[in-house]
């Protein structure tokens, strides 16, 4: 064990609670795995959703050497392709073109006559993405993503391969290995089958990355130390920024894109009901209707209604909102932080005299205001990945090849720190730290390469939680966010200790209804949301009703209907 390896489990063990279910296997610390654990369901019942489209390819691997020490070149070439998150980031190398494919290329795919090729994928849209490759006939090997009902959907429609873990674990017995160690077999099937295979998220029940910037300096000049941590003083000093001249809309505002829109975890009354929960508490499709999701949205029109959200905020991008914020027009910005983050280096050159504070997570419940301190805890996994069902035997031998050399400790480091001297140096404790601003040839990828080694893990891990978050703030700016940043994940790990970080239920089952309508209730959320918004508080009630309900009959019933089935059949995970 090299002495990243054992700085990891150091941080784990710090980490307290959060540590537990990852070192013990025993699942989320808000909900149950049960998978495997329930009863089968007698043939010809309701409850069981059977998958005929995805075929399951067989291996003979029986003469096979385990690992890569049993890996030889094969006779013929082979093409595997990998998606990458095309993020859009001004400044970023090509996602599919670059220093970093080509020495993937160059130290892995030569070596075992593999071709790899990336497919961007639009990280705003990502089932769109997907569904057209899939429309086109161009799936790649690999198909990923973060969120079990975006690869329960896939199977359904027949795009993912079943295949079975004795063989992938003679490939990868690393990559396999690991899974077993941290409890996530269960989480790999549907329907008894076996579609699945899963990265590692270390800190799972936290989500520290991802943070909220605020100009603290307008605070200060209106008489504010702190970001308030209640609505009616927060409202207050909204209104006085606006009042001010300072700003004119602090909140800004942007367009609403892909899955994961409006997310309502604050919203929500706790302890959670259950069965509510698995209905309706699933952030992939918006929750029209449900109560959790009306006060958000009625937070939403109060903010439109008082002149602090942008009047047309419905045609500003993500690039324009990041653009707004970096030219001082706006409060704050959220987004994941790491060494070298564009939008705050845009912000500094813009705004040489601005002082920015990260918005820390406090275990405060709001009761006047309606919120609690909650959040939405990961998947105790990171990137689920499964693999296209257009694939041949050699392609998914193949990538399962990448798979577990991209696990391995010194091709894991290099792709996540890049090459020494140039991307990064030695501090004095041993722990790597980037090298600020690099954009030399081997500049690497948006977050430090992250969109390539995702595909095993989650997180940049080396020390203790301190040095990773250390790691991971932005450098060479006037302002060290660390100590803020640590703060923030202390904040969030008390939350969650609390019972305020709650996962999303995920089902053992095909859900159909998902297939069927989700793309078409993302688009018409969108235009529903924009008109609860912009409506006059008087009318919030009845437009929000009559919506929701419009809402319900384009498909939103069908799946709540679905989930509350396979829930109450037992095929779904289960709240602590």
């Amino acid at each position: 064990m090299d002495l990243l390896r054992k700085n990891w489990f150091k941080a784990v063990i710090l980490t307290g609670a959060v540590s537990v279910a990852l070192l013990t296997g025993c699942g989320h610390r808000d909900e149950e795995a049960v998978f495997e654990e329930q009863p089968r369901q007698e043939q010809g019942t309701q409850n069981t959703v059977q998958n005929s489209a995805s075929p399951k390819i067989d291996y003979d691997l029986s003469d096979i050497v385990v690992g890569i020490d049993g890996w030889s070149a094969f006779e013929e070439n082979v093409t595997i392709r990998i998606p990458v998150y095309d993020r859009h980031i001004e400044g970023a190398p090509d996602v599919t073109k670059n220093y970093w494919t080509d020495w993937i290329q160059e130290n892995f795919g030569d070596k075992y006559n593999i071709t790899v090729e990336y497919v961007a994928i639009n990280r705003t849209d990502v089932l769109a993405t997907y569904e057209t490759l899939a429309q086109q006939g161009e799936l790649p090997t690999i198909l990923m993503e973060y969120d079990f009902p975006k690869l329960a959907q896939w199977a359904g429609k027949g795009w993912l391969a079943e295949f079975a873990f004795d063989e992938f674990m003679k490939v990868a017995p690393n990559y396999y290995q690991r899974m077993v160690d941290l409890g996530q077999l269960s989480y790999t099937r549907l329907d008894g089958k076996t579609y699945f295979a899963l990265a590692e998220r270390p800190y799972y029940n936290t989500d520290y990355g991802y943070v909220t910037l605020y100009r603290k300096d307008w605070l200060e000049q209106i008489g504010y130390e702190t970001y308030p941590d209640n609505w009616a003083d927060e409202k207050e000093m909204l209104l006085k920024l606006k009042e001010s001249g300072i700003c004119q809309y602090p909140c800004g505002g942007k367009m609403l894109s892909g899955s994961g829109m409006d997310r309502n975890y604050e919203y929500r009354i706790f302890p959670l009901d259950e069965e509510n929960w698995a209905c309706y508490g699933d952030y992939a499709i918006p929750a029209l209707g449900d109560e959790a999701n009306k006060r958000l949205l009625k937070r939403e029109n109060e903010k439109y209604n008082l002149g602090l959200i942008e009047p047309q905020f419905d045609t500003i991008d993500e690039e324009t909102a990041r653009d707004n914020f970096a030219k001082g027009k706006t409060l704050y910005y959220q987004g994941y932080v790491a060494a070298d983050l564009d939008w705050v280096n845009a912000f500094y050159e813009n705004n040489p005299n601005g002082e920015l504070a990260v918005k820390i997570t406090k275990n405060i419940v709001d009761r006047e205001g309606g919120t609690v301190p909650a959040l939405r805890a990961n998947n105790p996994f990171g990137m689920m990945v499964g693999f296209s069902s257009e694939a041949d035997e050699n392609q998914i031998k193949a990538a399962w090849m990448y798979m577990e050399w991209m696990t391995l400790d010194k091709n894991l480091f290099t792709m996540q720190w890049g090459i020494a001297g140039e991307n990064y140096i030695f501090a004095k404790n041993g722990i790597p730290a980037s090298v600020p601003n690099y954009t030399g040839s081997c500049m690497q990828g948006v977050g430090n390469n992250k969109d390539y080694w995702c595909i095993t893990t989650e997180t940049r891990v080396a020390g203790a939680i301190e040095d990773i978050v250390a790691a991971s703030a932005p450098k060479d700016i006037p302002h060290d966010f660390t100590p803020e940043l640590i703060e923030n994940y202390y904040g969030q790990l008390e939350a969650a200790e609390a019972g305020y970080a709650v996962s999303d239920c995920n089902f053992a089952v095909v859900l159909e209804s998902v297939a069927e309508y989700q793309l078409s209730l993302l688009d018409l959320y969108r235009q529903y949301r924009y008109r609860i918004t912009k409506c006059a508080p008087e009318n919030f009630e009845f437009l929000y009703d009559k919506l929701a309900e419009e809402y319900a009959k384009a498909g939103y019933q069908s799946i709540v209907d679905e989930r509350r089935e396979a829930y109450k059949a037992g095929k779904s995970t289960r709240l602590k």
